[in-house]
């Protein structure tokens, strides 16, 4: 009673109820395997499974398929439904009758000759004729739907297609058969391994997995599917770090245990299983076995079947992401199946089968033993069913075509008429139908336009639940919160040989795998201008980079900006020396024509004064962007100015040396030599400074020239002004300091007047200081950078410039402020008229 209540509601949730069957649901015949018709169509199906050893196979018929596959059958049942509900549609194939001869392949080539060559014998006869020509030949069907495995099409397919006559397979998916020159005839309903590789290595490329292993069968099917996709993975950077094949008619248990060993030692987190059912069972036991767990991508062939996901301890290796035909439900076909097994079994059954039967007048003598018990097994192929439909139906809509039929008739009667299979075949190219709301047709290839479901598998209660996560048709979607990871924190599991290199990082492989890589810095002065390039490049000329770079700019140029902390300190230091310069003329200029001012140059202290005002004022062409001018300018005017100073301090030495060393000489000549010879000497010390700066002008680059001769090597820099040729450099710095030099030689002997004022002493201590400064300059300034050289210089001439007013002026200015009482021509005499010192006599 529960089963009949479990039947009742799987009819229910499965077909339109069983007490809403159709009409032609009571022409059902209990034949399951043949039926006539005017138009024949044969089937190959794994209604069984092989028993013997084939190694121990000595006559063609020592074979044994004694295992009956739930699922072979349930498809062969699927065209039986299928032709059943075409001739119920008086419409589709009005006033003509299709039958139908079911074979059993039993997976194995050695078995599927003997149906293929019993349907294409002569029609109504059991013999194959040998003819010059068979356009005429018309065989025992006009079609074969089948087989399932790709495995039986390269034994079958040629000899099919030497009478092109159509073989639409509902399973068989390698690329190969897409050849129409190899295999004329051969056409299927479910989508090439092409695609599905394509799918699968875009599903990788979706969850950044990039280091794989891939596991086919070794057969037809899982080599010609694990060499695809080994291509199209390389071609997507996509590295295959092993690849094995489960043996599938020897023992496979030591085979399958390297191929696992390898793996795990191959460290991959996603396994590709490109295999047919049985091998792919035979190595997920030692998978269990193991305790291995990570992501399984699963192709067509193994991705539904019962054998795999009821295995115990399925739900212990992690996850498993599938590709499945996209299907379409058949709402009848559960009705179907209970109507029919209702129907078998009310008939009188064998006490026991007869096994002396021959495989071709029954393939399934158990099957008579079927009853509504037996519902539930079509529940195996519920998506595999809809590709056997669409086979038939795409048979019947050709026929329908080529028989030029309308709702009433048809023009030609299969009867009377002749038609041929090869005549079918052109029909079912040029077709194009609509089946259960999806358009259906064939390409040039015999490929059909329909796609895949992504399928996850999830676990409960020790049973496969099957979840849509996506679907594929030339691109994948994927809906990635529907997936369930395995992974402790549920993310997304990884599977990479190296992980990605960073920016400006380029790969450098190690080994024999693109994907195993060390990630190298792209030094500076290099970019990378693509992450998939293989080294980094140099930059352009005039542009530069920092490490690990992806692309190279143009330098940027600082300076002394007015607002730099440097800058502040520069004009705070040349404003107190200014002050003192305004100052030191003020009281010079109080004071003018007294002794004091007389002995420290008259006239001409005014324009040392100046000349070191000037200095102080130059400076500021170190300050701020530099330009061409202002770069033209510098270096003369910080050398030119000093000189006038140093020139004027010179005629007074001169002076001083004519009073102590020609002391008889001195009163005729000292007025000469303070008058015009002091402005020969200045003009002459001036014009040779100018004639140097001249010279320096004339040869230094201008800052245009001098930055584009630069070799860049930096992103940002200071920028100074070019300071070249260094030779007219020195000779301009080196000119003061001789000039300083002859000052302090000439004065720093002379004798003390006693009890007069000593100009000598200021002349000697302010060279001196001016002398020590530039030397020490020299060693300092080579040592140190740009900007350095730029804040040292203008600190050294303001500390210069400071050195000669301290030491010249300042001593001055203490005696006119502090004792005015000692300006007096007596406190000077000896320098204002010539008269020699006195030697202090010897105690």
């Amino acid at each position: 009673m529960a089963k009949e209540w479990t039947l009742l509601l799987l009819c229910g949730i499965l077909g339109s109820g069983c007490s809403e069957k159709p009409a032609w649901f009571k022409n059902i015949t209990t034949s399951l395997f043949k039926s006539p018709g005017d138009i024949l169509i044969g089937g190959l199906f794994p209604i069984n499974e092989l028993t013997s050893d084939l190694s121990k196979r000595v006559k063609p018929d020592d074979l044994e398929c004694n295992s009956i596959s739930t699922y072979g059958v349930s498809l062969a049942l699927a065209m039986k439904f299928s032709l059943d509900e075409i001739n119920s549609k008086e419409y589709l194939l009005p006033g003509i009758t299709l039958g139908f001869e079911s074979y059993d392949t039993c997976m194995q080539p050695a078995v599927v000759m003997r149906p293929v060559l019993q349907l294409l014998t002569k029609e109504s006869t059991k013999e194959l004729d040998i003819a010059c020509n068979y356009t005429d030949y018309k065989p025992r069907v006009i079609a074969i739907i089948g087989p399932n495995s790709s495995e039986l099409v390269p034994v079958i397919g040629k000899l099919i297609g030497f009478f092109l006559m159509p073989l639409i397979s509902y399973g068989a998916t390698s690329d190969v058969f897409s050849d129409k020159e190899t295999f004329p005839s051969f056409m299927r309903t479910v989508p090439s391994d092409r695609w599905q590789v394509a799918a699968m290595v875009q599903l990788l490329k979706e969850f950044g997995w990039k280091w794989v292993s891939v596991v086919g069968s070794d057969d037809e099917y899982g080599q010609k599917g694990q060499e695809l996709f080994s291509s199209m993975a390389n071609e997507q950077s996509i590295c295959v770090a092993y690849q094995g094949l489960i043996p599938v008619y020897s023992d496979q248990e030591q085979t399958v245990k390297e191929i696992l060993s390898r793996i795990e030692d191959a460290k991959v987190g996603v396994v590709v299983v490109f295999s047919s059912p049985k091998p792919a069972r035979d190595f997920f036991i030692e998978v269990i076995k193991r305790n291995m767990t990570g992501v399984w991508v699963a192709s067509t062939a193994w991705a539904l079947n019962d054998a795999v996901a009821t295995l115990p301890g399925i739900s212990s290796i992690g996850t498993v992401l599938a590709f499945a035909d996209i299907t379409r439900p058949l709402h009848l076909f559960t009705p179907y199946i209970y109507e029919l097994f209702t129907k078998l079994e009310e008939m009188p059954i064998p006490e026991q089968p007869d096994t002396d039967i021959s495989p071709l007048d029954n393939p399934c003598p158990m099957c008579s033993y079927l009853s509504k018990a037996n519902v539930s097994m079509v529940q195996t192929v519920e998506r595999s069913a809809f590709s056997v439909y669409t086979a038939i139906y795409c048979a019947a809509h050709a026929l329908h075509n080529l028989l030029g039929c309308n709702a009433t008739h048809c023009a030609l009667n299969p009867r009377t008429d002749n038609v041929y299979p090869w005549q079918l075949l052109q029909s079912l190219q040029k077709l194009s139908v609509d089946l259960e709301g999806v358009n259906f047709k064939f390409d040039k290839e015999g490929n059909p336009n329909v796609g895949y479901d992504v399928m996850q598998w999830n676990f409960s209660d020790n049973t496969v639940h099957l979840d849509i996560i996506g679907n594929f048709y030339q691109n994948l979607t994927i809906n990635e919160k529907k997936i369930k990871w395995h992974t402790e924190n549920g993310k997304v599991p990884m599977s990479t040989c190296s992980s990605d290199c960073g920016i400006g990082q380029v790969r450098r492989v190690k080994g024999f795998h693109s994907c195993c890589f060390d990630c190298i810095d792209c030094k500076e002065g290099t970019f990378l201008n693509n992450s998939d390039d293989i080294q980094c490049k140099s930059c352009p000329a005039g542009q530069w980079s920092t490490l690990r770079s992806t692309s190279c700019v143009y330098p940027i140029y600082t300076y002394l900006d007015w607002s730099n902390y440097e800058s502040i300190g520069l004009i705070l230091g040349g404003v107190l020396v200014l002050v003192s310069h305004l100052w030191v003329g003020a009281l010079f200029f109080k004071h003018r024509g007294t002794p004091l001012v007389k002995s420290a140059g008259g006239l001409l202290s005014g324009l040392m004064l100046l000349s070191l005002a000037g200095t102080c004022v130059s400076l500021v062409l170190f300050l701020g962007q530099p330009g061409d001018i202002v770069c033209r300018l510098q270096e003369p005017l910080n050398a030119f100015f000093p000189t006038v100073a140093l020139s004027v301090i010179l005629t007074i030495s001169l002076q001083i040396v004519c009073i102590t060393e020609f002391p008889e000489k001195s009163c005729d000549h000292l007025e000469n030599i303070r008058g015009r010879g002091s402005l020969f000497v200045i003009l002459g010390c001036c014009g040779v400074q100018a004639g140097l700066c001249g010279w320096y002008a004339q040869e230094a680059p201008s800052l245009t020239q001098y930055v584009a001769s630069l070799e860049v090597t930096y992103i940002k820099t200071f920028l100074r002004c070019p300071v070249e040729p260094m030779l007219n450099f020195g000779l301009m710095l080196g000119f003061n300091v001789l000039l300083a030099l002859v000052s302090f030689m000439a004065t720093f002997m002379a004798l003390k007047p006693p009890g007069q004022y000593n100009v000598a002493r200021d002349i000697t201590i302010s060279t001196l200081s001016y002398c020590v400064l530039w030397v020490m300059f020299i060693p300092i300034y080579t040592s140190l950078n740009d900007k350095e050289k730029s804040i040292a210089q203008v600190g050294v001439s303001l500390l210069s410039n400071l050195g000669l007013v301290a030491a010249y002026f300042f001593p001055k200015c203490q005696l006119l402020v502090k004792h005015p009482e000692l300006n007096t021509d007596d406190h000077f005499r000896t320098f204002l008229e010539g008269v020699p010192p006195t030697p202090p006599e010897e105690s």
